[in-house]
């Protein structure tokens, strides 16, 4: 972080410090929600699920930013310094490297999550919400979180859960099925953010670049081969990153670029398009 952004963040800690003294009242007095900070999209849908009418969430990384660079603004961090729950991903996101202890730092007393708990990382990939069967998981860590800072309303958040949860089974019976009946084992994706999707579903993730890096001529006319031996013509990009090498990867196989985003909001949909995408993209 900037030195001019750590000032800036602990001004506002001062701040916020200040006016809880002069008002002398607690936060949740004030607001009878349970106030949850969440790092992503997905996780907003997530703890909205389970935490129904009780919650209220601020989410940290808007749909569209990239969670490598992107910085929250002064006024979420002051709904952060005021929230009861932070549910972080957990499994190296690079905003959560960044941003995780500062959060903490803003409001002791938040309870803090780690939604990855129970799940089988790959090293390599901290997108562990695009597999609905890791979904589940975090779901549940979500509710655990959601009891401690609210016992009262216990029997809500399991029955949420629980329900919830049901519907993740049916979108992973659904996506399972969707792609073995297409016969696709192959994904060629701009951004390597698809392992756990991948591993769920028996497919090979072929990514552009490499460590956040753009890929070389070289990488690119290999890629370009592959793709003409194995008949890939459909490359997958984000709108959080650039399409260009996608795009040139296209035009030399006469394909297309289809925008695929793990990030988006709406989860249960979203994972349904995705699905749909990578499940026609073996089409003639």
């Amino acid at each position: 972080m900037k030195p001019q952004a750590t000032i800036a963040l602990y001004l506002l800690v001062a701040v916020l410090l200040l006016a809880a003294g002069c008002t002398g009242v607690d936060h949740r007095e004030q607001d009878a929600a349970i106030v949850v900070a969440v790092t992503i999209a997905p996780e907003q849908e997530f703890v909205e699920r389970v935490g129904g009418d009780h919650v209220r969430v601020v989410l940290l990384v808007p749909p569209g930013a990239d969670p490598h660079t992107y910085e929250p603004p002064p006024g979420i961090l002051a709904d952060v310094a005021g929230a009861d729950m932070y549910a972080a991903v957990g499994s190296g996101v690079e905003f959560e490297l960044s941003w995780k202890d500062k959060i903490a730092a803003l409001n002791p007393g938040m309870l803090v999550v780690d939604c990855s708990r129970g799940v089988d990382l790959i090293s390599t990939d901290p997108h562990i919400w695009v597999s609905p069967r890791n979904a589940k998981v975090m779901v549940e860590n979500i509710c655990r979180g959601l009891i401690e800072v609210d016992p009262e309303n216990a029997t809500d958040y399991r029955r949420n859960a629980d329900a919830y949860r049901e519907e993740l089974d049916a979108l992973d019976a659904e996506i399972a099925d969707a792609l073995a009946r297409s016969g696709v084992t192959k994904i060629m994706v701009y951004h390597a953010s698809w392992a756990y999707f991948a591993r769920d579903y028996g497919l090979v993730e072929v990514p552009i670049e490499s460590e956040g890096k753009e890929p070389s001529p070289q990488r690119i006319e290999h890629l370009v081969r592959q793709a003409e031996e194995e008949g890939i013509r459909v490359i997958f990009a984000s709108p959080e990153h650039s399409t260009r090498s996608a795009e040139v990867i296209a035009k030399e196989v006469n394909g297309t670029v289809v925008q695929v985003s793990p990030l988006a909001g709406d989860y249960l949909a979203n994972m349904r398009r995705v699905a749909l995408a990578f499940a026609e993209s073996g089409g003639p």
